[in-house]
């Protein structure tokens, strides 16, 4: 059993509500957009941290971190990218890719907009997480929380903070 903490949007902000997120997870999740890297720099002093840039990052969160994340989790293969899209309006960038090797979960952010929906044509999970940071038009800021137990993805919660 694996316990995630799936976060996006940072933009540079970090603090104790999130933190003590991390604090439950055996794993941080970040799906781009980080900003300053102290962010998953004290991510990375609490927990294991898989991330990827996003379209406001810079030259060194693209030196440490892939624009695509592909690995294995317990027996659940993942998919991290920050511009993503939706099942049926995917990114042209991942659309090919996701036809032909979809992962059984497929997580994105940048639109600050929470979302998580089965894609029944790719037989997958998407998960946006919402935005985490206080920078954007969202008026609550958003993680979320699941465990991978196994090929299962279960105890799905949605953690909501003030902005």
């Amino acid at each position: 059993m694996t316990r995630i903490l799936l976060l996006s949007d940072t933009h540079s902000h970090i603090d104790e509500a999130i933190l003590k997120h991390v604090d439950w997870a055996d794993e941080v999740w970040h799906a781009g957009d980080i900003g300053d890297l102290n962010v998953t720099d004290t991510l990375k002093k609490h927990k294991p941290l898989r991330a990827v840039y996003g379209n406001i990052d810079g030259n060194e969160a693209r030196v440490e971190f892939p624009l695509h994340n592909r690995f294995v989790c317990e027996q659940v293969s993942v998919w991290i990218t920050h511009i993503g899209g939706y099942p049926g309006k995917y990114n042209p960038a991942v659309r090919d890719e996701m036809a032909t090797n979809p992962p059984k979960l497929f997580i994105c952010g940048h639109s600050h907009i929470l979302k998580v929906q089965f894609d029944k044509k790719n037989n997958l999970l998407h998960m946006n997480p919402g935005a985490a940071g206080k920078s954007g038009f969202h008026q609550v800021r958003t993680l979320l929380r699941f465990v991978i137990e196994g090929d299962k993805i279960k105890d799905l919660e949605i953690v909501e903070m003030k902005k």
